[in-house]
C-alpha cells in the first residue's frame, strides 16, 4: 500500500511537457488549437475522444467522422518552458497568452478555427 502511495506522489511531482497542439484538416483551412499543462495526455485524451465520438467540439467531431482521421494531423506547435521559480505552478494564464499569439499567427496563415 505504501508503494501505491509513492508512485502516486511521485506522479504528481513529475513536471509534464506543457504548451499549445493543433488538430489540422487536410481537406479544408480549419484548425483546433488547445492549450495545456499535460501536452501527450491531452493529445492522446483528444484523439480518444475523437475516436469515440466524444469529442466537446461538435464541429471537428463532425468532420472527424465524415473525412476520416487520416485526413487530420496532430501536432506540438509550440512547448511551454517551466519557470525557474519552482514555486510557481499555474501556468494557465502563460497558456492563454501562448494560444492568442498563436491564433493570431494562424489567422495569418489563413486558417480558419472551428469554433468553441
Amino acid at each position: 500500500m505504501n508503494r501505491k502511495k509513492e508512485l502516486k506522489e511521485q506522479y504528481k511531482q513529475m513536471r509534464h511537457e506543457m504548451g499549445i497542439f493543433i488538430i489540422r484538416s487536410k481537406v479544408n483551412n480549419k484548425c483546433y488549437i488547445e492549450a495545456t499543462q499535460d501536452l501527450r495526455g491531452t493529445m492522446n485524451g483528444t484523439r480518444f475522444k475523437l475516436g469515440a465520438g466524444a469529442h466537446p467540439n461538435r464541429q471537428l467531431q463532425k468532420e472527424w467522422k465524415e473525412f476520416g482521421e487520416g485526413n487530420f494531423t496532430i501536432e506540438i506547435l509550440e512547448n511551454l518552458e517551466y519557470d525557474k521559480d519552482e514555486s510557481k505552478t499555474d501556468y494557465k494564464e502563460d497558456l492563454a497568452l501562448l494560444r492568442m499569439i498563436w491564433e493570431e499567427k494562424l489567422l495569418k496563415q489563413k486558417l480558419e478555427f472551428y469554433e468553441r
